[in-house]
């Protein structure tokens, strides 16, 4: 019973919606302050431009705003980093653990006795112990 349960946890559909409600509602806030208060001051120290949303350039006398979208940009690498070392790293590493130990379990439960005992044996003279 609770295999299943973890199997179904674990399964990509769950993790993929966990990700997205992730991204989508609680690093949001932090993102957009980050961006906001160090990011774009770290950038102001080297550039001159802490606020990148009023920077324009014109073509025929129209402005494009294109500070806006580095801004966006900026956001997105930050969140897409948390997002993979925060969550699909340790995610990773879970479904490795659990993939060995099942895996151990089922060789494990389809040796004889003589295969453990030559498994033991052979474990011994690895190891330089005497029998």
């Amino acid at each position: 019973m609770l295999k299943g349960f973890r199997d179904f946890l674990l399964r990509g559909n769950v993790v993929d919606l966990a990700v997205a409600v992730i991204i989508g509602t609680a690093f949001s806030a932090v993102v957009a302050s980050l961006n906001k208060d160090v990011i774009t001051q770290l950038i102001a120290a080297v550039g001159g431009v802490p606020d990148f949303s009023k920077e324009t350039f014109s073509v025929n006398g129209t402005p494009i705003g294109y500070g806006k979208l580095i801004t966006t940009i900026i956001n997105f690498v930050i969140v897409a980093a948390v997002v993979y070392f925060a969550v699909i790293v340790p995610m990773n590493r879970a479904l490795e653990r659990f993939n060995k130990q099942d895996e151990v379990d089922e060789t494990a439960a389809t040796l004889t006795k003589d295969q453990e005992l030559l498994i033991e044996i052979r474990d011994a003279l690895k190891a330089g112990k005497t029998l």
